[in-house]
Formats: C-alpha cells, sequence, structure tokens
C-alpha cells in the first residue's frame, strides 16, 4: 500500500477533523473515503458517450427487452 503525505493549513486541519467526527471517522479514514469516491466517480467525457450510445440504440434495448 502507497504512503501519500500532504500538507494542509492548519486551519483546514481543523475543519477536516470536525467533518471526520461527524462521521464517526478519523481525518485520516476521512480523506481515504473520500479519495476512494472521488477516483471511482466515472470521467464525464465517459458519461457522455455513454448517454449518446443509450439514447441512440434506446429502441433497440427496447425491442430485445
Amino acid at each position: 500500500m502507497a504512503r501519500i503525505t500532504v500538507e494542509i493549513e492548519d486551519s483546514k486541519a481543523a475543519l477536516l477533523t470536525e467533518k471526520a467526527k461527524k462521521f464517526g471517522l478519523l481525518p485520516d479514514q476521512f480523506v481515504t473515503a473520500s479519495i476512494e469516491d472521488l477516483i471511482a466517480q466515472p470521467e464525464p467525457d465517459f458519461e457522455e458517450a455513454m448517454r449518446r450510445v443509450l439514447s441512440k440504440n434506446k429502441e433497440l434495448y427496447v425491442r430485445l427487452a
């Protein structure tokens, strides 16, 4: 597993700690979960291409269903 060190301002660290507490997490757990969520999101270009394909083939999908 890789380790990444990030420096942030004290005021932002305090806000991060507060937000983490709201979810019952430690700050590092909150950051890890946030990064994992961000990485899991599909790229906007992919989403647009997917919408185009689904729209273009909508009638075919209805017939196949």
